[in-house]
């Protein structure tokens, strides 16, 4: 057997061993309370990340939300709207196309009246006035022009200018040449006047 060469440390050198070994593990101790902080602090990082993450996700949503309710709502007032002018002029193009048959209607009834016997007259008054009342029932009316009223370029259409036969008359609407028509508020036909000049 040989014999090992241990030497004994002096008391200064163990001692000088436990402090080094106490701070080692005070060090060590030390990092991984760090450590354990960390990691912590990540974590809550983490979840305070996550949750701004879902919390900005919710916000983006309720913001895309509004949006759509705002323009569905737009488009449902715009089509009722819409839908509101559509049916007051529905029949707008059979009306205009109605218009120069009650415009002749007019002038037979004229021709008629001048007739002596009393039962023509009366038919084509029951008639005219069974077509007319057909058509005011569904929104057609007279655009009423009277000889004296002031000319109007939004209201009236010119045929011609005469001279006024009175200084009152300037500008003025002297005769009717065609009868103007509404459907419900809106002008379809704009009514034929002569002004005088």
């Amino acid at each position: 057997m040989t014999e090992e060469n241990t030497t004994i440390p002096n008391k200064d050198e163990v001692e000088e061993h436990k402090a080094s070994a106490q701070n080692d593990t005070t060090s060590n101790l030390d990092e991984t309370t760090a450590d354990k902080e960390e990691n912590e602090s990540e974590q809550e990082e983490e979840e305070l990340s996550v949750e701004e993450k879902l919390s900005q996700e919710l916000e983006t949503q309720k913001d895309k939300y509004l949006r759509l309710f705002a323009e569905f709502e737009n488009y449902k007032r715009r089509t009722s709207k819409e839908r509101i002018d559509l049916f007051k002029t529905a029949g707008q193009e059979v009306m205009q196309a109605m218009l120069p048959v009650l415009d002749d209607f007019n002038r037979a009834l004229k021709e008629v009246s001048k007739s002596n016997d009393k039962a023509i007259v009366q038919g084509v008054e029951l008639i005219y006035n069974k077509l007319n009342d057909t058509l005011k029932a569904k929104g057609l009316a007279e655009f009423k022009v009277s000889v004296g009223d002031v000319f109007d370029a939004d209201l009236h259409e010119a045929i011609t200018q005469i001279p006024a036969p009175t200084e009152d008359l300037k500008g003025k609407i002297i005769d009717v040449i065609e009868v103007g028509y509404t459907l419900g508020e809106k002008i379809i036909r704009y009514p034929k006047v002569v002004t005088g000049k």
